[in-house]
């Protein structure tokens, strides 16, 4: 039915689709993502009621027409919708299915602005799926918001697809003695009797599945220039041992891959048990557990601070993409673990490698298929196709081509292909086998050594 719906958004009124619509969504999650329009800005206003898990929300979207538009859709969970308009005026609307589907009282012209404005409730739950319960859930005790890769719905009304970036102006309303912490800057905090109003701006563009809430009763401790963490206050020791490096690890990245794309970096410790720490723009969310007093999770602390680089900054313009993610934050820890006195690159990478030598070879890297995104083979082999580019360039070329490719596609969406292009620019000779190789076949190519 979604499939329907966004192909339904391609068409004119008369039911003729236009030429050069954009009928695309992800190649790997298509239910989600619409065609037809760019989001510019979300506005979200938000009421949360943390022991009841309520949410009452107004979302005023501003995006930019595609084509000529007489209807179209928007993703959104499974809330109570009270009222949609477009430019002011009452709209027709379905939502079923995580579609809300809308229907303007005139066509919206090729080219031209609009507003939507939604009043929603209800309960928000997160999206269930084959990476299981995605976005909005509970905490013991708060909130957290973990969207990828596709639970931005759970919370608010959106064009899910990583490729449609926009800025956002988000205020979120809660029970006073909760710290809200929001992807942005903060710009207000308005208390009233009994709760409190947090005001926070994005002003770089951000896929919505980025942005983030986190709701606790939380301690702040400052991690360094422009770095914090919000922590339970009983773990605030543990944390400031387990995270006592981290100014040297963004000091490290920066002199690798350039300066830190976003004004601040903020770490939270949620008071729940997690699998896996979490990124979002500016932010990373990480579970009590990954606090042990002996810095045993310090990889992944370097792990998610890359991805503000590459995953956050530089976003896949299409999840098929997505070890331009996680290969190169897998990368990071490696360098990490060289700089800070640990194994080296070479180490890593040759243990890497004899992992994948025993697993069977069936992914390929490039295009890994919806069902194998998260494998640990796409991160791990990913990081290898970095190791081997690095060998084949050189220390002085293979830098100068990441701090490069960040600076030049700086909060914009990226692809395979593009790297591919970008690398050519540094190297003395082709490398067409080396990608060919590394990301375009399952069979696992020898190791290079390099003496890193």
């Amino acid at each position: 039915m979604a499939g329907q719906s966004d192909r339904g958004l391609a068409m004119t009124s008369a039911g003729n689709a236009l030429p050069g619509a954009d009928h695309s969504s992800d190649s790997y999650i298509p239910d989600h993502g619409n065609g037809g329009y760019r989001v510019l800005h979300y506005d979200l206003d938000l009421d949360v009621r943390v022991e009841s898990n309520r949410l009452a929300g107004k979302a005023v979207i501003t995006a930019r027409a595609l084509q000529r538009l007489s209807r179209f859709s928007l993703d959104l969970g499974r809330f109570r919708i009270e009222q949609v308009r477009v430019d002011g005026q009452p709209a027709k609307f379905d939502h079923r299915w995580g579609k809300l589907r809308i229907k303007p009282e005139r066509s919206i012209g090729y080219g031209a602005t609009f507003k939507i404005e939604i009043r929603y409730a209800g309960k928000p739950v997160p999206i269930s799926g084959r990476w299981g319960e995605i976005g909005w859930d509970e905490l013991t005790d708060g909130v957290i918001v973990a969207s990828q890769p596709n639970g931005a719905p759970s919370w608010f009304p959106c064009n899910d697809r990583p490729d449609d970036k926009a800025t956002f102006l988000v205020a979120v309303t809660a029970a006073s003695p909760y710290t809200v912490l929001v992807t942005g800057d903060l710009v207000a905090r308005r208390p009233r009797a009994g709760t409190s109003t947090w005001v926070y701006e994005r002003n770089e563009p951000t896929s919505p599945y980025l942005m983030s809430v986190q709701i606790g009763r939380y301690a702040m401790v400052e991690l360094g220039a422009g770095q914090r963490a919000a922590v339970p206050a009983r773990l605030r020791q543990t944390l400031r041992h387990d995270f006592g490096r981290h100014d040297q690890i963004m000091t490290a990245l920066q002199r690798l891959f350039g300066p830190y794309p976003f004004r601040e970096y903020v770490v939270v410790i949620a008071d729940d048990d997690l699998d896996d720490p979490v990124e979002a723009q500016g932010m990373a969310v990480f579970g009590r557990n990954h606090l042990d007093g002996l810095r045993t999770h310090e990889r992944l602390v370097a792990h998610e601070l890359a991805h503000q680089w590459f995953g956050n900054s530089l976003t896949v313009a299409d999840w098929r993409h997505i070890w331009l993610n996680e290969g190169f934050a897998t990368y990071a820890e490696w360098l990490w673990s060289a700089v800070s006195g640990g194994k080296s690159a070479d180490t890593h990478a040759a243990e890497w490698h004899a992992w994948l030598r025993d697993q069977p070879a069936f992914l390929v890297v490039a295009n890994p298929g919806v069902g194998r995104m998260f494998d640990p083979a796409v991160y791990k082999r990913g990081a290898l196709t970095l190791h081997a580019l690095r060998a084949r360039i050189g220390e002085e070329s293979f830098f100068a081509l990441l701090r490069s490719w960040v600076a030049e596609h700086r909060y914009r969406t990226v692809t395979t292909e593009q790297f591919r292009e970008h690398a050519r620019r540094f190297a003395a000779e082709p490398l067409d086998d080396l990608f060919t190789a590394w990301l375009d076949h399952p069979a696992l190519p020898a190791l290079p050594r390099t003496g890193w």
